[in-house]
């Protein structure tokens, strides 16, 4: 049995987190073509006025799982069903080529499903089921497709596979077993109850304690 650790949503954080999840990726990308393409920063113009300070480094989050299984949701679009497909080839052959030692033992419990039944709105449901989670260690699709591609051009190409087919960012669920031992019972007369077997008898004293 299994316990599910989800954070409430509300009605509009749906848009929201697919916007912020996509970003990630993109960002993680965008990131990783700027250093592979060796770029250097523009230099101000002669008799221009000083040039503005540079922005700061857009902060990358990891997606990681606080329990010790990890389920991810992805909803695709039904025509772009191969396009998504060709995407999770690519990471797993990266998973698979990879010799940094936190990604191999990444590779050893991660899986790759399709779902039989319609997502919503008529989407198809792809399941990453990662069993046991390494801590802390960072499942992202982008994260893996960076360290395995180092020529930005191969790398972006297969990134749009990505953000060209799904419709959400992607859902994640923290998981921790259900212990198959029962609960402890409360003690009998719970609930602020006093027990029985501790109750007093007390009668009047002009009373026959033994009728």
């Amino acid at each position: 049995m299994i316990r599910i650790d989800r954070t409430s949503e509300s009605p509009g954080f749906g848009s929201v987190r697919r916007a912020a999840l996509l970003g990630v990726g993109a960002c993680a990308i965008a990131m990783a073509v700027a250093a592979n393409a060796g770029q250097a920063p523009a230099q101000p113009a002669r008799g221009a006025g000083p040039a503005a300070p540079p922005a700061a480094p857009a902060v990358v989050v990891a997606r990681t799982f606080t329990g010790s299984v990890g389920l991810a949701f992805n909803t695709v679009r039904p025509d772009r069903v191969i396009d998504f497909e060709t995407l999770l080839a690519e990471v797993q052959q990266a998973l698979a080529r990879s010799t940094n030692p936190a990604t191999q033992a990444q590779a050893k419990a991660w899986r790759f499903f399709k779902a039989a039944e319609a997502g919503p709105n008529g989407s198809v449901m792809y399941v990453f089921i990662v069993d046991p989670v390494a801590p802390g260690e960072d499942y992202s699709l982008g994260k893996t497709l960076v360290e395995a591609f180092p020529d930005a051009a191969k790398l972006q190409e297969i990134w749009k596979l990505y953000t060209g087919s799904v419709t959400g960012g992607g859902s994640l669920l923290s998981l921790t077993p259900v212990s198959a031992t029962p609960p402890v019972v409360p003690a009998r007369g719970g609930r602020g109850l006093p027990d029985p077997a501790t109750i007093q008898r007390v009668l009047p004293a002009d009373r026959d304690p033994n009728r």
